[in-house]
């Protein structure tokens, strides 16, 4: 690595943020490929049919067949579109799907920029995605995409309010608006110290939140093609249209690894070092015989704990099985519910959700005060001390 450190700072400073948006760049398009062949393939099961399974290994390369059909597709512009307006929306939906990527942590210390104020660029960054959605619409010169983009907005303006106000309880318990500290918050508290248990409420909102954020059924109202043909990106075709679904998809990745970063413990897992160990301790009988195997395995376990790469590779796993739960989540969802009024999507996202977020910060902070002055309610029963309030210490 000497050449690296021999580089002029301003050189390792462009280089790593090259090498950096890249890598989120194809990390983003595989999470698209992954989740688009899942969406279908789960459908498929769902509806007791058969789904792709022509192209490649039970059908898995179908996606890549797909982008190159809408590659080479005809690009049709319609007459009278505001032309700048109606070209960028697509890239800026794009982009604002990727930038989410930015902060989300996969290991310790395996981040791209470790904001301090984490929560806050996730909010304003998804911002970005009202004024695509509504650019599409207007631009587009067509009241179907002009109606869709309205409701879009409407929409997404009024569900981010409220996703934001789910993830402060969080954000209360861990001390913290960086990601990175609140997955650390999540393993400092051991054994069933994932936040889904005490901020059950924020986390239920955040998920019906987090749905619409993402425009998926049963909350697809700015698309509705029963009414409005498509929504904002009716006169969209070719690689236009398919950046709005490269778009989609990837959002859904992310925020399904934001919720597992704030509610499931991250990267946080059994490493590949503490599997061996337990491994080794089984064979061993947990101390009633010696076993060279299980003691060669304890041995190899410990000895690759202190190894960072494999640890990363651990944590990387553990985060990615549990995005993939939230992901499996909202498409069991989808393929679930039928899609609900635009007056009923409004009325649950201010009457009730919004309500219950505040109610639940009220909660979290009165919980954790009463927790931390009375050492979280301690309650003796013979040689057992039971700690009424813990999860909020």
């Amino acid at each position: 690595m000497e050449w690296w450190y021999s580089l002029p700072p301003t050189a390792q400073v462009w280089i790593g943020g090259f090498l950096k948006g890249t890598l989120i760049l194809i990390w983003g398009l595989l999470n698209f490929f992954v989740c688009l062949m899942l969406e279908r393939k789960l459908s498929a099961w769902m509806q007791n049919r058969v789904g792709p399974w022509r192209v490649g290994l039970w059908g898995w390369i179908q996606p890549v067949a797909d982008l190159l059909k809408l590659w080479v597709k005809e690009y049709i512009q319609p007459n009278n579109v505001d032309r700048w307006l109606y070209l960028i929306a697509p890239f800026i939906g794009f982009t604002t799907a990727n930038l989410v990527w930015l902060i989300v942590p996969f290991g310790d210390k395996l981040i791209a920029t470790d904001l301090e104020i984490g929560i806050i660029f996730i909010a304003a960054v998804t911002g970005y995605d009202v004024i695509a959605t509504f650019m599409a619409g207007w631009g587009s010169n067509n009241k179907y995409s002009m109606l869709g983009a309205m409701r879009g907005a409407a929409q997404l303006i009024s569900y981010e309010v409220t996703m934001v106000m789910s993830v402060i309880g969080v954000v209360m318990m861990a001390g913290s608006l960086r990601l990175s500290d609140i997955v650390l918050a999540q393993q400092e508290r051991g054994l069933f110290g994932w936040f889904l248990f005490p901020q059950i409420i924020g986390f239920i909102v955040y998920l019906i939140a987090s749905l619409a954020e993402l425009n998926r059924a049963p909350f697809d109202l700015a698309e509705a093609e029963q009414e409005l043909v498509a929504g904002h990106h009716t006169e969209y075709s070719g690689m236009r249209w398919a950046m709005f679904m490269l778009a989609e998809y990837i959002h859904l990745a992310a925020w399904s690894t934001i919720a597992a970063s704030l509610f499931l413990g991250g990267w946080n897992g059994p490493t590949l070092g503490q599997v061996a160990a337990g491994l080794g301790n089984v064979l061993n009988g947990f101390g009633a015989f010696v076993n060279p195997v299980g003691t060669a395995v304890a041995d190899w376990g410990l000895s690759i704990m202190n190894s960072t790469v494999l640890n990363w590779i651990a944590g990387v796993f553990w985060l990615v099985l549990k995005t993939y739960f939230f992901v499996f989540l909202a498409m069991w969802i989808r393929w679930t519910l039928p899609r609900v009024r635009i007056d009923q999507l409004m009325d649950l996202g201010w009457k009730f959700l919004l309500p219950v977020s505040l109610f639940n910060i009220f909660l979290t902070g009165t919980l954790r005060y009463v927790a931390v002055t009375f050492d979280g309610l301690p309650v003796t029963i013979g040689s057992f001390t039971l700690r009424l309030l813990g999860w909020w210490l």
